[in-house]
């Protein structure tokens, strides 16, 4: 996409470029929430876009005769949860998941999937009940699955190549719940707190995308928000702010343009801040801005997505297969051909049947971001092959689709997690999250996205959350002033 590419309106009622009352940068999940609250509050807003596309980290994407989501997945938690509540109440059929796993093994036979799924839900359940406890997340289930083999499996210990990958195989499914390179990335002491209520909902033929129809007014051809225009192909380059309340915060794009308002709301991620905060903000952020864009993490997880003529693999409940290396299969394989061990399972998407999802995270997945498309397409069906291939002829794939956010410039990563430093800077989320305001406490540049938010961060439903809790701040402030 060029950066200097005329803007596109979404929306048929242009305003005024001075009419604009709030800016806001970004049309993720937290903007388009920030910029239809405030819409629909009578607010008039310009929203400004890098992409060709609204959604952010929300991709869905046409795939056979269904949709495949390129980002977010689900939602994580049904209760209280802004985006479960949008859905049904638009009466969207959503599909709760079961992401249990039908394990493979590297000679093609089937694991001890009942064994690996009762050891999986302790150790995701060892994290959500995490108490007083400061350590790498990997130390620390570990340590819980020694223990816990030995009180209920105590022959399963003898076992020592099982045990080797079976941790390998954890460690791969929480760097990809936390789009971490390893689970010793993470760290225990985290302040996320996972919602009530089933933790993987579809969207399933509907897509992802439908959350954003909502938003906007469009679902089920709604005429959409007459005092909000979007333009696409709008990449911000500065924004500056001032101290003077006499003064409004002026915004540039790629090719030149000018926008002015009372305020902005900046909901890029915490990638594009790392990369761009310095050139961005005039003046630049204060120092406890600076120290969270530094100190927080954004990593990697990323899709490669199969569509096949027809679904050849198991007809079996679980949305996940497994595949568990044994260390011969290890030890034959390339140097050049290891970030296949990094590859933990293909799933089957909700929205698309005909299709199969491969799931990386970390360094490997941002290597294979950049692999050539044949390559990557030749090694995962050899993988397949590999380890599903044994009792069935697999077929050669009809169309290939793979992410790329790391190296998407508008994005520079998936999402947040609390990195193992996190204790030590308990407050660089909140920082992050606080507006800046001029000498009369009226707000100008004010900040929304997944890792603004404390306890929700790295979800879809964190992200609005912030989007309406900037959009609140801004209506709070307005009523006031009117008053």
């Amino acid at each position: 996409m060029c950066a200097t590419a005329h803007a596109a309106s979404v929306n048929s009622s242009e305003t005024k470029m001075a009419d604009y009352e709030t800016i806001v940068v970004g049309m993720g999940a937290a903007g388009t929430t920030a910029a239809s609250t405030l819409a629909q509050n009578g607010v008039r807003v310009l929203a400004l876009e890098a992409m060709d596309r609204i959604g952010g980290r929300v991709h869905t994407v046409p795939f056979g005769d269904g949709v495949v989501e390129m980002g977010a997945e689900w939602i994580h938690g049904t209760s209280p949860s802004r985006t479960y509540d949008l859905a049904t109440k638009h009466g969207v059929n959503l599909t709760e998941q079961d992401v249990s796993l039908e394990v493979f093994t590297s000679d093609g036979n089937r694991a001890n999937s009942s064994l690996i799924n009762e050891l999986f839900e302790l150790a995701i359940g060892s994290v959500n009940d995490l108490v007083n406890v400061d350590e790498p997340m990997g130390v620390f289930l570990t340590r819980k699955i020694m223990d816990y083999l030995k009180e209920h499996h105590p022959s399963v210990l003898e076992d020592k190549d099982f045990i080797a990958e079976f941790l390998n195989l954890l460690d791969l499914i929480i760097g990809n719940y936390e789009a971490s390179n390893s689970w010793n990335d993470v760290t225990t002491a985290s302040n996320y707190q996972e919602l009530d209520g089933h933790q993987h909902v579809s969207w399933g033929s509907s897509g992802y995308k439908t959350l954003f129809d909502i938003l906007l007014n469009k679902y089920n051809n709604g005429p959409g928000l007459p005092s909000l225009t979007i333009k696409l192909n709008s990449e911000v380059t500065n924004i500056a702010y001032s101290n003077d309340p006499s003064k409004k915060v002026t915004v540039t794009t790629a090719d030149g343009t000018t926008y002015t308002a009372d305020n902005v709301i900046v909901t890029v991620s915490l990638g594009v801040l790392k990369a761009r905060h310095k050139e961005l903000f005039t003046p630049s952020l204060s120092q406890p801005k600076t120290i969270a864009i530094d100190k927080l993490t954004i990593g990697v997880m990323d899709k490669i997505q199969f569509l096949f003529a027809t679904a050849w693999w198991p007809k079996v409940k679980p949305a996940f297969f497994g595949f568990l290396w044994d260390g011969v299969a290890r030890k034959r394989l390339t140097e050049g051909d290891n970030w296949l061990t990094r590859v933990f399972a293909a799933s089957t998407p909700m929205g698309c049947g005909q299709a199969l999802t491969f799931w990386t995270s970390g360094e490997v997945g941002k290597l294979v971001e950049t692999m050539p498309e044949d390559i990557v397409r030749t090694k995962l069906m050899g993988l397949l092959r590999m380890f599903m291939g044994k009792d069935v002829d697999v077929p050669e794939p009809i169309a290939m689709k793979r992410s790329t956010w790391f190296h998407n410039p508008f994005t520079r990563g998936s999402y947040t997690y609390d990195n193992i430093l996190a204790p030590k800077y308990p407050t660089a989320r909140s920082d992050l999250a606080a507006p800046i305001t001029d000498s009369d406490g009226n707000l100008r540049v004010l900040f929304a996205g997944e890792a603004t938010d404390q306890h929700h961060f790295s979800t879809v439903h964190g992200a609005t959350d912030t989007g309406h809790r900037e959009a609140a701040r801004i209506l709070e402030r307005r009523v006031r002033s009117h008053l």
